[in-house]
């Protein structure tokens, strides 16, 4: 797309947003027909009017392979962004997600606030997440209020959702996987130890899908 054709659409179309319908389109293929629940995020509460949020929405889409799949907006550039045109990346270049043996929205809620907190850290530290990093909860269980093995997380590139060119640069997804506490503790002496531990996760579970009341470490 040329800047001039750029600009007619957002003339055409004021409220455009080429990012977000990249998302959608990834999402759309994987889950064909499949309306998802979307969950927008408190307009004044954003951090472009003053607030703490850094994210605009998540959808959910339950996988008929009997998960969630959850998806963020707002790590990457979602609206029309003349200046934002022709990067490598599209913001930070990717979108948060994660895979939960729920059945509900409802109970995947808890993963949306530990999602957004991690939007916050990004935008405010200015440290972004590749694959193959891990995120300590402290020993806690990562949903709180509800105790679980699960306290804290590793990043891999979705296993499903696949990179994207945009007019930005590329949109990658990376998915957060639940690990337990001995899992993590292995990935802190080794890094390395985070290929063996996808390695091993793969053979029983090869979607990643995070089960808040898994009790099994491998490693």
């Amino acid at each position: 797309m040329t800047i001039e054709e750029f600009r007619k659409r957002v003339e055409d179309d004021p409220e455009w947003a080429p990012g977000w319908e990249i998302i959608d389109k990834e999402f759309d293929r994987l889950y064909p027909g499949v309306k998802p629940g979307h969950y927008a995020t408190d307009m004044a509460s954003r951090a472009v009017f003053g607030g703490n949020n850094y994210l605009d929405g998540f959808s959910i889409y339950p996988s008929p392979k009997g998960y969630k799949h959850i998806v963020t907006y707002g790590m990457t550039q979602l609206y029309a962004n003349e200046k934002a045109l022709g990067g490598e990346w599209s913001k930070w270049g990717y979108e948060m997600t994660i895979k939960l043996r729920e059945e509900t929205d409802e109970a995947c809620m808890w993963a949306i606030d530990m999602m957004l907190n991690l939007a916050r850290y990004t935008y405010t530290q200015e440290r972004f997440f590749d694959p193959f990093e891990y995120v300590s909860g402290g020993g806690k269980s990562l949903h709180t209020g509800v105790e679980s093995d699960i306290t804290a997380l590793l990043t891999i590139a979705d296993t499903e959702a696949q990179t994207q060119d945009t007019l930005y640069g590329k949109t990658q997804f990376i998915q957060l996987v639940g690990i337990t506490e001995s899992e993590l503790q292995a990935l802190i002496e080794d890094h390395d130890n985070a290929y063996k531990l996808y390695d091993l996760m793969k053979k029983d579970n090869p979607d990643f899908v995070t089960d808040m009341k898994r009790t099994k470490s491998y490693l």
